[in-house]
């Protein structure tokens, strides 16, 4: 083999690995992507049905529900338009409440009930995840179920609105 037919060789098989490493890292990406969905948009069935999703919104007060084995909790997630079940098997975070922000990550189950794996509540009363808000603003209602004034969500105990820039 002459010496440029080798470089040739060479550069060719560089750029099929290259080509390779850069697939298998695109594919990592799309596999470990997460979306976020509203009980509107899981209603309305945007989700994809074999993947793992966040849902976000507000615990409906007089929801939660303990089951059996003290690990089990099922409460209902709502964004004021639409509510969805969902059922939780671990340790809850300490500020999980009624009434509150929360979002989880898990898959639809077949009878409609959300089975989450992770669940995340907001951090102080005048946090709510951008997500929750967003899809609340959506839906025409504020945190606490009365409706929201033009131009933001507001926060319950925090006297200021969360806007969206515009």
């Amino acid at each position: 083999m002459t010496p440029r037919r080798k470089r040739l060789l060479f550069a060719v098989a560089g750029l099929a690995a290259l080509g390779l490493a850069t697939a298998f890292v695109l594919n990592a990406f799309k596999s470990n992507m997460v979306f976020f969905f509203s009980p509107s948009d899981v209603a309305a069935g945007k989700p994809p049905a074999d993947r793992a999703f966040r849902l976000g919104g507000m615990v409906e007060k007089g929801s939660v529900e303990r089951v059996g084995d003290g690990l089990t909790v099922q409460f209902v997630v709502t964004d004021f338009a639409q509510s969805l079940p969902v059922k939780f098997t671990g340790i809850l975070p300490d500020l999980f409440k009624e009434g509150t922000g929360v979002v989880a990550q898990g898959r639809l189950g077949q009878d409609g009930t959300f089975v989450a794996s992770e669940v995340l509540a907001k951090h102080d009363e005048t946090y709510m995840p951008p997500e929750v808000a967003d899809a609340l603003k959506r839906a025409g209602r504020s945190p606490d179920g009365g409706n929201a004034p033009p131009g933001g969500v507001p926060m319950p105990g925090a006297g200021s609105l969360v806007t969206d820039g515009t």
